[in-house]
């Protein structure tokens, strides 16, 4: 359960200090593509991607992820010129214009390089380092921190947290091997990349369950398949009210990050489930007056 005193260590991402358990993080998404299945894709508008940003960290976003190329199911690989083309001009101009981390969301090596020196804080790898052999060794050479997802695409299913866990620990023993301190990792079970819509929920469900690999989670249910179906097809831009849900039910089993597209909503649901499931202990008692105090007042 979140908020527990043997979770994960805290963690410097940027200039930002993250102490898990405290409260939930929310990590805004910008897609600089034309094609991202949430509809909310900005093509090659820096300007328009910049912007968004602002409108991000002033609605309360506490990580921005950039990313490049869509990665919805059946998606085309961008090329590594073309996918820099679009990420970076933003992410210059995010990590020089905002207070807050930037993530760059690639699996490429090349691109992941690029960005970092740019100025992203943070390696978003939807593959876990599985991808590209040159990634984990890049993520160690920079010193920054990295999200390992377990993508479930391609692999056989035998039980929804045993293959999390399975993925996972490919990619942690990958950081291990490349030097990448464990303290420095976040995990992200990998919600809609693989799973069929029951699976997906399971996932929800049994998310605490991954609480005792003690790395933080983060999980991204933000407008995906999933909730469209369970609300009858709805299209992307109408699943904010089921987005919400599935973010106060992924807070309440553990997840110390959401990544989500709409900003101002969603921190409203992590303060919400936070103040719940998190409660702060009540400001100390003002010490009595002094005898002599009281009789000051009486005179």
């Amino acid at each position: 359960m979140p908020g527990t005193s043997s979770g994960p260590s805290p963690l410097t991402i940027g200039s930002r200090r993250f102490d898990w358990g405290s409260r939930t993080y929310v990590m805004g998404t910008i897609n600089v593509t034309p094609d991202s299945f949430s509809g909310d894709g900005l093509g090659l508008d820096v300007e328009a991607a910049v912007a968004q940003g602002h409108r991000f960290v002033k609605e309360g976003a506490d990580i921005l992820d950039v990313g490049g190329e869509s990665t919805r199911p059946g998606f085309q690989a961008v090329p590594l010129e073309e996918e820099m083309r679009r990420v970076l001009p933003v992410v210059e101009r995010l990590a020089s214009e905002v207070d807050v981390p930037i993530s760059i969301d690639t699996y490429k090596a090349p691109v992941a390089r690029a960005a970092l020196e740019a100025g992203a804080h943070l390696v978003n790898d939807i593959w876990g380092f599985r991808h590209d052999p040159a990634m984990a060794p890049l993520v160690a050479g920079f010193g920054v921190p990295a999200v390992i997802m377990h993508n479930q695409r391609g692999r056989e299913f035998r039980e929804v947290i045993g293959d999390i866990r399975a993925g996972l620990e490919i990619g942690l023993r990958l950081a291990e091997q490349a030097g990448i301190p464990r303290q420095r990792l976040i995990i992200d079970p990998g919600f809609g990349f693989g799973w069929a819509e029951e699976h997906n929920l399971e996932m929800l469900r049994r998310l605490g369950e991954l609480r005792d690999m003690g790395l933080p989670i983060l999980i991204g249910t933000s407008r995906k398949s999933t909730v469209g179906a369970v609300l009858g097809g709805v299209p992307a831009e109408e699943r904010l009210m089921g987005t919400a849900a599935t973010v106060a039910i992924a807070i309440a089993h553990g997840a110390d990050i959401v990544r989500v597209h709409d900003v101002a909503e969603m921190v409203q649901v992590c303060r919400m489930a936070d103040a719940i499931l998190r409660p702060r202990p009540p400001p100390p008692e003002a010490d009595p007056p002094l005898a002599e105090d009281r009789q000051v007042h009486r005179q």
